[in-house]
């Protein structure tokens, strides 16, 4: 019966490999600095377009003039600028990869916008040259073929380099079109001050929107840094009480052990004394060191609070904590501090928390247990393993547990455990 249903799901292209990879790329379970540069990278694929529309198509519906020839360059001025915003799009991803030091730029990458780029402004000059075009158009479908291909290379050469052979193009620019309106020279020095602001304009886009999303994938790093910080902090706690545990035993154990063999190769009989005080020393480590794992497995409720509290604090996540005084059945408890653990966890390790609240309340004859963050991440609706776990433990001692999101960014843990004479 399942295969039958997720045949035809599968059929349609939408198997359970396809959902889940649509699921992973949701908006609401990626981080913020992952939000934010598909929102920077959506407005700079769009800006060349948006220029294309209103700085090149319309002012050439109007200004250019109605003969064969300027309607034949002005419609392939079009063509040439639908194609450079294309090439704009296709190039942006590599250059922002670049500037991240992700990944170099593929080699041959800037042929095609460079090769387009110089095709516009050709195209343009020819126009101007025919007197096929006003001069205010082409002033503004300069800035339109500049800024679709300025925008991706002020992310790919230094700001001094950029700057540098911008200033080349214009002088080039200015030179090639002096000749063809050697009349008109306030025209001819609008497209210069023209090409001065869409450089400027091209350059602030860029630089401003990478420098941006460079700072936050930085504090993401540093963010992931003190969870794993606090991480290896409590497995080192666990390891210092292991430590203190064993330490001395071990030490005594290994000097007993050695007296026992010089006092056995002498024929003494005290060595089956010191043999018997390793054999009680040694079970006496074992019993202690259950009880080190057993309160690490089966933690009481009181210190777990405090070592998550302890914990997040540490990865800088604001944790409150507010929890009634009350004394409850080991079992209970045992579950509940699981599910504290195993909360904390999931805020270290998903989503981008700032801020976790811990709430434990009892009634008459239940207590609920609420652990809320302000980071949605994978554990929100995944279903994962350690979820799951808790059910179990939970269902043990007849207590539910529900998880999800709880408004917008948002994430809620609630475990709801019934509990017959509690204790205040």
């Amino acid at each position: 019966m399942l295969e039958e249903t997720a045949r035809p799901a599968e059929i349609r292209g939408f198997g359970p490999g396809r959902i889940r990879a649509l699921r992973e790329r949701h908006w609401r379970v990626r981080s913020k600095a992952e939000r934010v540069e598909l929102t920077t990278l959506g407005m700079w694929h769009l800006t060349p377009w948006l220029l294309s529309v209103s700085w090149l198509l319309t002012p050439l519906i109007g200004g250019l003039r109605h003969r064969p020839v300027p309607l034949a360059l002005g419609a392939l001025l079009l063509v040439v600028g639908a194609a450079q915003c294309a090439a704009a799009d296709r190039l942006t991803r590599p250059a922002l990869d670049q500037y991240l030091g992700r990944a170099p730029l593929p080699a041959g990458a800037l042929r095609t916008p460079a090769a387009l780029l110089g095709t516009a402004l050709a195209l343009i000059v020819a126009l101007t040259a025919l007197d096929g075009v006003e001069s205010w158009t082409a002033r503004l479908a300069v800035g339109a073929v500049l800024m679709a291909f300025g925008q991706p290379y002020a992310l790919l050469v230094p700001m001094a380099v950029y700057l540098r052979r911008a200033g080349a193009l214009t002088v080039v620019l200015v030179a090639a079109l002096w000749p063809a309106r050697p009349d008109d020279g306030a025209g001819v020095l609008g497209v210069g001050l023209t090409v001065a602001f869409a450089v400027v304009f091209a350059l602030g886009a860029g630089r401003t929107g990478a420098w941006t999303l460079s700072v936050l994938w930085e504090a993401e790093r540093a963010r992931e840094v003190q969870a794993r910080l606090a991480v290896a902090e409590e497995r080192l706690r666990f390891g210092r009480d292991l430590h203190d545990v064993l330490g001395r035993n071990l030490s005594v154990i290994a000097l007993k052990s050695e007296l026992a063999v010089q006092l056995a190769r002498r024929g003494r009989p005290e060595a089956m004394e010191q043999m018997a005080e390793v054999q009680r020393i040694a079970q006496e480590s074992q019993r202690e060191l259950r009880e080190v794992v057993r309160g690490y497995r089966e933690a009481d409720l009181t210190a777990e609070l405090a070592g998550a509290k302890g914990v997040l604090d540490a990865a800088g996540i604001e944790c409150s904590v507010r929890a009634e005084d009350v004394v409850l059945p080991v079992p209970v408890q045992s579950a509940l501090a699981w599910v504290v653990r195993e909360a904390a966890t999931n805020v270290l390790r998903h989503g981008d928390a700032r801020y976790c609240a811990v709430e434990l309340v009892t009634g008459k004859d239940h207590v609920v247990l609420t652990v809320e963050n302000d980071g949605v991440g994978e554990a929100a609706g995944s279903g994962g393993s350690g979820l799951a776990g808790l059910r179990e433990r939970l269902a043990a001692v007849g207590g539910t547990l529900t998880a999800g999101p709880a408004g917008e960014d948002r994430f809620r843990l609630d475990a709801r455990v019934p509990v017959d004479g509690v204790s205040a």
